[in-house]
């Protein structure tokens, strides 16, 4: 594991970092308390993040660092290789997890979702899609954000999502497609979260979709503590390093640097709603 990286150049406006897990970031001799997180973040214009849960008790964590920090709301789920593994366990994770949802502070169900890559076994993927088709229930029962976790699942996840309704707002967290899964993406209006896997080399597919996503349905995030971005990919990865994506997407992508951080500010709260004290202003 390299060396974690200094802190960038400040970004010029205020941008929300969409995807993060403040307590792996905490993790092993360099990780980063959550208030070192959210103050290293906050230096360099990070000043929003909202931190998600993969099991019960990550969830429960996510949701007091929600109430300890303004800038944090919390997002709250069974990790779809979570979910596998349970087999006759999963109703009863399943029942534990709903009890937190309507938390003011909890403003997205996710990750949740499929996962092909480390879950190959038929029935364990019956299981993945089980726990996904609650999770979409619960978005929109409680009126949350459902936050997407896709891998190696693209078409498999639509189609679910497509079979059981898409709800209201839907972030696909780590966006890893190309530009036509993203297009059927879009059509149906979710939003696309992009990564520091973004700016590696041999994801030009990925530059396609994030180059042809509307300024309206982009969000960034660091996935943290993985999914470093370059030049730093390798070393621990925490929300203080957004700028280093952010500065990416505006070059991909052409736009003047502030107007997109504007744009992925006003995105984060259109799809988790105000970070203020349990309101949600998103009109």
């Amino acid at each position: 594991m390299k060396q974690r990286p200094g802190a960038p150049e400040a970004l010029p406006r205020p941008v929300t970092d969409a995807h993060t897990h403040l307590d792996s970031v905490a993790e092993g001799e360099d990780g980063l308390s959550a208030d070192e997180s959210v103050w290293r973040a906050a230096a360099v214009g990070v000043t929003r993040l909202v931190d998600v849960g993969v099991d019960v008790e990550s969830s429960a964590g996510a949701i007091a660092h929600a109430e300890r920090f303004d800038g944090v709301v919390a997002a709250v789920a069974l990790h779809p290789n979570d979910a596998a593994r349970l087999g006759d366990r999963l109703p009863a994770e399943l029942a534990r997890l709903e009890a937190l949802i309507d938390h003011p502070r909890v403003r997205g169900v996710g990750e949740t979702g499929l996962d092909y890559y480390r879950t190959t076994e038929p029935a364990a993927q019956r299981l993945q899609k089980e726990a996904f088709a609650a999770h979409i229930a619960w978005a929109k029962a409680y009126d949350k954000a459902l936050v997407i976790h896709d891998r190696d699942a693209h078409d498999d996840i639509a189609d679910v999502l497509d079979a059981e309704g898409w709800p209201d707002r839907v972030q696909f967290h780590c966006f890893s497609a190309d530009a036509t899964f993203a297009r059927r993406c879009l059509d149906a209006g979710a939003w696309l979260s992009f990564p520091g896997t973004v700016t590696f080399k041999p994801n030009e597919a990925l530059r396609e979709a994030l180059r042809i996503t509307p300024s309206d349905r982009l969000l960034v995030e660091t996935d943290a503590p993985y999914l470093t971005p370059v030049p730093f990919r390798g070393a621990p990865n925490a929300s203080y390093l957004v700028p280093v994506t952010a500065r990416f997407l505006a070059e991909q992508r052409g736009d003047d640097l502030a107007a997109l951080c504007d744009a992925l500010h006003a995105n984060a709260t259109a799809v988790f709603g105000d970070w203020g004290e349990g309101r949600d202003d998103r009109g």
